[in-house]
Parts: C-alpha cells; sequence; structure tokens
C-alpha cells in the first residue's frame, strides 16, 4: 500500500514539522503578522499587533478586519498611544466590528498595560489573562506568536483541523478540553507561534467548513476523516436552540436641516458607550415598548416599517419612527449633521434603523 494511502494515527511530534514546511511555503501575508521568512531573519511580532489583531478577529472575518486594524494603527500606532486615546474615538473607530464590549475592554485594557506595565504586555498566558478582555484563547494566542510561548492555540480554524485529524466524535463545545490537549502535545518548544498560525491557515485556507482540499493538506497522510471519507462530518456540532426574538421601537428625529438626533447608550450592557438613535428600553432578556406611544418626546412620528438584526444570543425586531421636528425636543442627546453620521460610533443595527427611515444616507457616506 503506497503512503498516500496508509492512514498514521496523527502522531504528535510529526505534525508540527510537515505543518510548519507547509506554511514556510504558504503563509498568508497579514497587516499584523511577521512572515516566516522575516521571523527566520531575526525580525519578531509586535505583541500590540497580535493583540489588537487577535481582539478584531474574534466572532469577525478577516477580510472584515483588515481596514479597521490599519486604520487603528495609523491612528494609534502602539499601546500608549491607544491608552492616550478619547474613549469615544476608539468607539468611533470601532463601530461595524460589532460586539461592542471588546472596544470597551479593548480601551482599559490598553491603559493598564500602559500604566502598570510600562507599555508592555506580559510574556506570559497567566499574566495576559489578568488583563480586561483577555481570555483563554486570546492569552495563549499572544503568549505563542508575540513571546514564543509553546501555549495550545485553540480557534475554531484548529478546531475543525484536529477534530478531523482525530475523528472527535465528541460535539462542540464539550471536545474544546479534548481538542486543546490534543493541540497541546503536537505544540512544538521551538516556533510554536508560527505552528499556531500555520494552523489556523490551514483550517482557513485548505481545511475549509466545505469540500476541504485535502489533495494539497501538509496532514492528509495522518488524517482519520480523511482516509474515512468523513471530512463533512467534523466537527461535530451539538444541535443550535432557537434564539428568542426580542422587540422594540426606533425612533429617528430629523430637523429641516436633515441633522438626526443622537443619543449615547448606557456604557453596561449591550451596545454599551455606543451611539445610537432612541429606542425603547429592550434588553437582551426582555421587549422593549413597541408603537408609537413609546416615542421619547411627542412628534409627527410615521411608521417606516420593521428591521431585524441578529446579535449572537438572540434576534431583535425594531418597528421604525420618522418625524420631522421644528421644535427642540426635551431629550437628550445630540443633533448630527447628515454628513457627520458616517464619523458617528453607530452600531450596525442603529445603521438599519436610519437607512429604513432614511433610505439616501447610504448613500451618502453612512457606512
Amino acid at each position: 500500500m503506497s503512503p498516500a494511502n496508509t492512514v498514521i494515527p496523527a502522531p504528535a511530534d510529526l505534525i508540527a514539522p510537515a505543518l510548519l514546511a507547509w506554511y514556510d511555503r504558504h503563509a498568508r501575508a497579514l497587516p499584523w503578522r511577521v512572515s516566516p521568512l522575516a521571523r527566520a531573519d531575526g525580525a519578531s511580532n509586535d505583541p500590540y499587533r497580535v493583540w489588537l489583531s487577535e481582539i478584531m478577529l474574534q466572532q469577525t472575518t478577516v477580510q472584515t478586519v483588515k481596514p479597521y486594524f490599519e486604520a487603528f494603527i495609523e491612528r494609534w500606532p502602539g499601546v500608549i498611544d491607544l491608552a492616550a486615546a478619547d474613549t469615544e474615538d476608539v468607539m468611533k473607530a470601532w463601530a461595524g466590528l460589532g460586539y461592542y464590549s471588546r472596544a470597551r475592554n479593548l480601551k482599559k485594557c490598553a491603559e493598564m498595560v500602559a500604566g502598570e506595565h510600562g507599555g508592555h504586555f506580559p510574556a506570559t498566558e497567566d499574566g495576559l489573562r489578568a488583563l480586561p478582555g483577555i481570555g483563554p484563547y486570546t492569552a495563549a494566542a499572544i503568549a505563542a506568536i508575540a513571546f514564543d510561548q509553546p501555549a495550545a492555540v485553540v480557534d475554531g480554524n484548529i478546531e475543525r483541523v484536529f477534530s478531523r485529524l482525530y475523528q472527535i466524535e465528541t460535539p462542540l463545545p464539550a471536545a474544546k478540553v479534548e481538542i486543546r490537549e490534543l493541540v497541546g502535545r503536537a505544540t512544538p518548544l521551538e516556533r510554536p507561534g508560527d505552528f499556531a498560525q500555520g494552523l489556523m491557515d490551514l483550517g482557513a485556507t485548505i481545511c475549509t467548513p466545505q469540500r476541504p482540499a485535502c489533495v494539497l493538506c501538509p496532514l492528509t497522510v495522518y488524517c482519520g476523516a480523511r482516509h474515512a471519507g468523513r471530512q463533512q462530518e467534523f466537527p461535530v456540532k451539538a444541535p443550535k436552540k432557537p434564539k428568542p426574538m426580542r422587540r422594540g421601537a426606533a425612533f429617528v428625529a430629523e430637523r429641516a436641516d436633515g441633522a438626526v438626533l443622537l443619543v449615547k447608550r448606557p456604557d453596561k450592557g449591550l451596545l454599551g458607550g455606543m451611539s445610537g438613535i432612541p429606542t425603547s428600553d429592550w434588553t437582551v432578556r426582555a421587549d422593549g415598548a413597541t408603537g408609537k406611544g413609546a416615542a421619547p418626546f411627542a412628534a409627527g412620528w410615521r411608521d417606516k416599517g420593521v428591521i431585524s438584526h441578529v446579535f449572537t444570543h438572540f434576534e431583535l425586531r425594531l418597528e421604525v419612527f420618522h418625524a420631522v421636528v421644528s421644535d427642540e425636543p426635551d431629550h437628550a442627546g445630540w443633533w448630527s449633521a447628515r454628513e457627520s453620521l458616517s464619523g458617528e460610533a453607530l452600531p450596525t443595527v442603529m445603521k438599519k434603523a436610519l437607512s429604513a427611515a432614511l433610505p439616501d444616507l447610504f448613500q451618502k457616506g453612512v457606512r
């Protein structure tokens, strides 16, 4: 039987050499990454860039993150610069990336690194986990990529690679512990950061969720799922629970000059600290009031339909109302000119509501 048809049960000590040889040839060029060639010449990854990219990449795609990352680096090239930034400016720069608690923790983390660590990130997983917004995965990723610590880095791509290699029948998320142990055994003492990034690239470009390019995979000879013809069956996932539906109302107040009334949402909770239009008091766990009766002040409110937005744990449906007001309403907030709306810290759900009331906004610069 030829080697191509023989499956060796993924020996941990052979995974890294095969993967790193492939990564040296096929590593993706990413703005936060030092290439394998540059690493071989002595360059090192910047912990600030690694941290910033990892926070941005949580629940978000590489293509989405790239322009945000580059804009942040241009504006705040180091952690001390970010620590000194105005929080509102950071929230505005983050708008559109979602999961806004990450932006608040990003600022808090920068302040802690600048103020308590002299502008230097801790080099250990434990030290990194003590910082705001850094959990087990992010701590492992920064420790491995920025500081060459042999940390077991496991993201969604790596879960998929290892669940196929070892045909892990336990559904996710329960399988995470087993996968982490297997990744830990395979992580080399030399080049652990490149190993982690190589696994990420393998999952993103070769070991993809649909139609993986197994013939191009450097680990194909070791892959149990490939040998059994079961690649599409892994990773096994527990049945998804239906997302609850929450309802509320949103109110777009417009002045005669086209300016729109905006408010700042409370610092705590979903969309905390972001800008928005007035809405009823919906939450993750409860509906808000609906209908014109929920309006924050009296005006000639007109129904503009319903918009829907899916958050991680629930779906929100907002009835949208619009009114042109002539008198200054007795309501907290500020008036933002149409041409200024693109620079406001508006989350996507608020942009959807604005677009429902004022469809031409997107044609005039609101992202």
